[in-house]
């Protein structure tokens, strides 16, 4: 057993030192808890390009918003299912609103504004503010175009609210059902269009109706000139938008067929702004036409004459 004094501390230098004197040594760090250890280099991370698919609307951020949609679990019959439709804020609406006034091309409008949160709320009041617009600007064509004449008794046609709200909700409502059934049906044969859900459709078309409420007060301008230049620019802005909207949807189908689809959605859009323009402003006014009055002398020589 090894005597006390041979027990005595030896102080060792630097680590750096010892090693090098003795370099099969066996160190071990220890240390200070309060020293926050150094970062350790990590394997490298990508370059970024899942923010770039998700700017850029790529395949897999398109799936993952769809399957984002697949939270709304309540019953259609339940009002919590009909009130996520509205779920959006004024600045969404006004953002869509601007998207359907300022198309941009080569960017898709669903992709761009709609994808992340279709709505509701926006298409039924756009449509519920075109109603009054048409019917209360096509009374007021009228009357201005007849005042002065003595002949003429103004009387407020409210039958051309009816009329409006069910040419513009049958349009809004209809024809996406239509386009949407056809998509589906399309998408059924060839699996590389790109598919858009009704909501969706809906919300294209509702944004799109946007640009035909200043143009139906300015329609009460009673000139017709004026009145056509109006609807052209408003039918090339709106068509527009449902062009680059629904061009994506059937470039990979047969040439033919996308080519008919877009312009059937144009030829559709430029029937209904036409034909209200024709229908609530330009359409003449038989009850207010100026009578002929028959004289006796007339009646003799028509009896006469038989």
């Amino acid at each position: 057993m090894a005597a006390v004094d041979d027990l005595q501390f030896e102080e060792f230098g630097n680590a750096a030192t010892s090693l090098a004197a003795n370099p099969d040594a066996t160190t071990v760090n220890i240390e200070d808890p309060g020293e926050t250890p150094k970062h350790q280099p990590g394997p490298p991370r990508g370059s970024g390009r899942e923010e770039d698919d998700e700017l850029l609307g790529n395949d897999d951020s398109d799936k993952t918003e769809l399957l984002a949609g697949q939270k709304k679990s309540s019953p259609f019959w339940t009002f919590e299912y009909y009130q996520t439709f509205f779920d959006v804020d004024t600045y969404q609406v006004f953002d869509r609103i601007k998207g359907s006034l300022l198309p941009i091309p080569g960017k898709n409008f669903v992709r761009l504004y709609i994808r992340s949160n279709p709505d509701l709320y926006g298409p039924f009041w756009i449509c519920a503010t075109l109603v009054f617009a048409i019917a209360i600007s096509g009374n007021l064509s009228n009357f201005l175009i007849h005042l002065g004449e003595k002949t003429y008794h103004y009387v407020p046609e409210f039958r051309k609210v009816s009329i409006a709200a069910t040419i513009i909700y049958a349009y809004a409502w209809l024809v996406p059902l239509a386009l949407w059934g056809f998509l589906m049906w399309r998408n059924s044969k060839v699996m590389n269009i790109v598919s858009y859900s009704f909501l969706e459709i809906v919300c294209v078309y509702g944004y799109s109706l946007f640009i035909y409420i200043p143009t139906a007060i300015l329609w009460i301008i009673p000139q017709k000139a004026v009145r056509w230049i109006l609807v052209m620019i408003a039918l090339g802005i709106s068509g527009s938008v449902l062009a680059m909207t629904f061009w994506p949807a059937v470039r990979e189908d047969n040439r033919r067929v996308a080519l008919a689809t877009v312009v059937t959605i144009v030829l559709l859009h430029m029937l209904l702004s036409v034909g209200c323009l024709a229908y609530f402003f330009d359409a003449p006014e038989m009850d207010h036409l100026p009578t002929t009055t028959v004289t006796p002398n007339q009646t003799v020589a028509a009896a006469k004459s038989s």
